[in-house]
């Protein structure tokens, strides 16, 4: 699944009319990057849910086939997205009982995603990487392979996973974020990890997005 239902405030005004998902590094869309990813690594079913001008993200990316993609559409509806874990709870009908990796639109990131599975017995296997200079504090503990809300130095989530679909059992299609979830798996420590020590950017400001672009152009 690729999350692309955000707003983007922080990359305005080039979201007011560009879903952000749409927005081009490096000769194309940031969205693209992700899909030919995971293609790459054969996962070819992909859900992707949208809010904000969804529409055009349909139009541009069709049912994913130029990829050797087959894309469903999680459609949350113009102003009304759910957040990280509303938005894959309404999409759970099409993921399925398996787990399912989730990769959120708005990261660049060099990882082959056929390296990330979900070991047996755990809710969420996350992809950590080092604290960026807009993010110093971190998210999580990496300890070992497990994954915890504190007791080390910190890393920072990439907004990758692999989740067990029994870690938003009792969810509602409302939203509501991710982490709270997270956090009472690795209370019951069902939460792995891997920290990835390549490249990763979170496109989150316009100044971020113009250095990505340089950097892959």
């Amino acid at each position: 699944m690729i999350l692309a239902a955000g707003r983007g405030e922080r990359m305005r005004p080039l979201t007011d009319h560009t879903p952000k998902p749409l927005l081009a590094v490096g000769g194309q869309p940031l969205i693209v990057w992700h899909i030919e990813r995971l293609v790459a690594a054969g996962i070819r079913d992909l859900v992707i849910n949208h809010a904000h001008l969804g529409g055009q993200i349909e139009a541009r990316l069709g049912d994913g086939a130029a990829w050797g993609a087959r894309i469903r559409w999680s459609r949350e509806g113009q102003g009304r997205a759910l957040e990280t874990g509303g938005g894959i709870c309404k999409a759970l009908p099409l993921l399925g009982e398996a787990p399912f990796l989730v990769v959120n639109g708005d990261v660049w990131c060099d990882v082959d995603f056929a390296t990330l599975a979900l070991p047996a017995g755990e809710l969420a296997h996350l992809l950590l990487v080092d604290n960026p200079p807009h993010h110093p504090e971190g998210d999580f503990v990496l300890d070992g392979e497990r994954v915890r809300e504190n007791g080390g130095v910190r890393l920072t989530f990439a907004g990758i996973g692999v989740y067990h679909p029994a870690l938003f059992a009792g969810c509602r299609p409302e939203p509501f974020p991710l982490a709270p979830l997270l956090r009472r798996a690795m209370r019951e420590g069902r939460v792995s990890g891997t920290h990835h020590r390549g490249r990763w950017v979170d496109v989150g400001t316009p100044g971020r997005l113009v250095a990505l672009d340089q950097a892959l152009s």
